[in-house]
Order: C-alpha cells, then sequence, then structure tokens
C-alpha cells in the first residue's frame, strides 16, 4: 500500500506508479468523494474516451412488464 503526506497547504502528491496506472494528465480534473473514513479521487474522463466502453455488453435479459 503506497501513503502520501498532506502538506501545510493541504496538498497530496499522488505517486508516480498511480498516475502511470491511471494515465492520469497534469491539470486533469478530479472527483473527490467523503466515503465514511476515507477519501476517494475519480479521475474525470474526457467524453470521447468512453465510446465503446460499453462493447460487447449482453443485453439479453427479461424484463419487467411495466419496463420497455
Amino acid at each position: 500500500m503506497l501513503s502520501v503526506k498532506v502538506s501545510p497547504k493541504y496538498q497530496v502528491v499522488i505517486p508516480k506508479k498511480v498516475r502511470e496506472s491511471l494515465h492520469l494528465k497534469p491539470g486533469q480534473q478530479l472527483q473527490v468523494v467523503q466515503y465514511e473514513n476515507r477519501i476517494e479521487l475519480i479521475p474525470q474522463r474526457d467524453i470521447g474516451e468512453l465510446q465503446g466502453f460499453l462493447k460487447g455488453i449482453d443485453t439479453d435479459f427479461i424484463r419487467e412488464d411495466d419496463r420497455l
């Protein structure tokens, strides 16, 4: 597990290993989510990056009668 330190300005540096694995770029926006006693940083992605991410999803399932 990697750890970071909060600076006097409440800044943290994301470790290089994590930045590279998530393909983070300088200036990229992150969503900050507080969940119980932890903080989650979620990279915001460009809409173009989402193209095709559901490719191959199985859409064959039984729908309820009140759903179309």
